[in-house]
């Protein structure tokens, strides 16, 4: 509908544009460098504040010289999330735990015998079990070390790591960052960037318009690309191809939006 109504052949705001923000940036590159060393690494911040960018980023860098099986699902046991590995491998995922391991281990070899680094990720790494991913660490100890283990979470995994039962795993890890939400300048650079992508005018948000749905953000990339989403919508209801206050305030009238904003 948006792609229709303003001429343009993508859609605007799409989740998956790796395209880095400098901070991202950073943080992309110090990872990058751990995975050609071996490593453990921890990346923390609030919803919404562009972690999944940094981790799609990383997905599609260089899949011939660095492969990166993500593990979304973590509320999964240990053996499911050897099978998901498995999969991500496209290696046999049958059999008992310790059969999935030795064809993991293998695999992991292979890899490195390939001149190739290996950078597994895990995300929502905050909810999977720590028995879990203290077993995936013992694991990774028979992986060549060209592998780089990466964590994404929210900041209670830090907390969890902290405590004296889990100093094993925290004692592991190499590099920790926690990604903050964005500053003004970052969000207009986010926006201007993602209406850049898809050749649309920057004119196409009016200042008001612009600064409101900077304002509503909160340093939030999630709420900024979501609110732009959503006033790009109410524009094509009105057919008018500028949004204005009148279409961002429309987007802030609805509930989850009236609630985020009447939290303290």
């Amino acid at each position: 509908m948006i792609r229709a109504h303003f001429g343009v052949d993508q859609n605007p705001f799409v989740a998956d544009n790796p395209a880095l923000l400098p901070h991202q940036q950073d943080i992309f590159d110090t990872v990058r460098v751990h995975c050609q060393q071996g490593g453990l690494c921890v990346i923390v911040g609030e919803p919404g504040t562009g972690k999944s960018v940094v981790k799609q980023a990383l997905v599609q860098h260089d899949p011939k010289r660095l492969i990166t099986p993500v593990v979304n699902r973590t509320l999964h046991t240990y053996a499911s999330v050897l099978r998901i590995l498995c999969d991500a491998f496209q290696i046999d995922a049958d059999g008992r735990a310790t059969a999935c391991e030795k064809r993991l281990i293998e695999e992991a070899r292979r890899i490195n015998h390939a001149g190739r680094m290996l950078a597994p990720i895990i995300d929502d790494a905050h909810l999977i079990d720590l028995h879990d991913l203290r077993r995936l660490r013992l694991l990774l100890e028979d992986f060549p070390k060209n592998h780089n283990l990466v964590l994404i979470a929210q900041p209670g995994l830090l907390t969890n790591l902290a405590l004296t039962p889990n100093h094993d795993i925290q004692s592991r890890v190499t590099y920790s960052v926690l990604v903050p939400r964005l500053t003004s300048d970052d969000l207009e650079r986010f926006i201007h960037r993602e209406l850049d992508a898809v050749t649309l005018p920057h004119a196409t948000f009016t200042a008001e318009a612009f600064s409101l749905v900077v304002r509503a953000s909160e340093g939030y990339l999630r709420r900024a690309r979501n609110l732009c989403v959503g006033a790009l919508f109410e524009a094509v209801r009105d057919r008018t191809r500028t949004v204005d206050l009148k279409q961002v305030n429309r987007v802030l009238l609805q509930p989850h939006w009236r609630e985020r904003l009447a939290t303290p």
